[in-house]
């Protein structure tokens, strides 16, 4: 078999697991875990039950799938206000500030976001404990590196990076995303004055202490 079947071979396995994975995550929204079939999802995505068998091995499997997919786009999303915000900055508490903001800016407008919350809401009993274990150290990962650096540059009094950006997720994006109702009421006013305050109140916590 030449190069140019193997590609085609490859490209089209994965369109397919694409398609699946698309089918799947509407129906699991839809419907439920519990009420969606493997058949509906084969038939939705264009595909034999056989393949989607072949491809995920189960149904709890494939829900795993998807929401690993979609956990992935909200990494991306956090690297990506790593990369415009922590890096290079003259004020760190602006620099944290804005990075927050554009991580609740950005997690309004996905819908891998969105997915992601719902899902995992719904279904916690249907996805296995180590994947909240995975998505917990990942989203933290990122934080955590920028963290250590800031201690290590004399920007932080960090002991425990890992403490240290639970913290400062707990004050700032994650409060946010945790205010009653939906993802993206919350008045644009009251957004900035939340992440405001919680970087805030994390830099007396942890900003090296001047001497006198």
């Amino acid at each position: 078999m030449d190069n140019t079947e193997n590609k085609k071979i490859r490209k089209g396995s994965s369109e397919k697991r694409a398609k699946i994975i698309a089918a799947a995550r509407e129906l699991f929204l839809s419907e439920g875990f519990d009420r969606s079939s493997v058949d509906a999802v084969a038939t939705k995505a264009g595909v034999s039950k056989r393949t989607v068998y072949d491809y995920y091995g189960d149904k709890q499997n494939l829900l795993l799938a998807v929401v690993e997919e979609s956990s992935s786009a909200v990494l991306d999303m956090i690297e990506q206000g790593i990369s415009d915000h922590l890096l290079e900055f003259e004020d760190l508490e602006q620099a944290l500030t804005l990075f927050c903001e554009q991580i609740v800016a950005s997690a309004n407008g996905s819908s891998d976001y969105k997915a992601l919350i719902r899902l995992v809401m719904v279904e916690a009993a249907n996805l296995p404990d180590s994947f909240f274990e995975r998505l917990d150290n990942a989203t933290e990962e990122g934080i955590i590196r920028r963290f250590t650096a800031f201690g290590q540059n004399g920007l932080l009094d960090v002991i425990d990076p890992k403490m240290a950006a639970k913290h400062f997720a707990a004050l700032t994006f994650l409060l946010v995303f945790n205010q009653p109702g939906k993802i993206g009421i919350l008045e644009e006013e009251q957004t900035k004055r939340i992440i405001t305050e919680g970087v805030r109140v994390f830099l007396c916590a942890y900003a090296p202490q001047r001497k006198s």
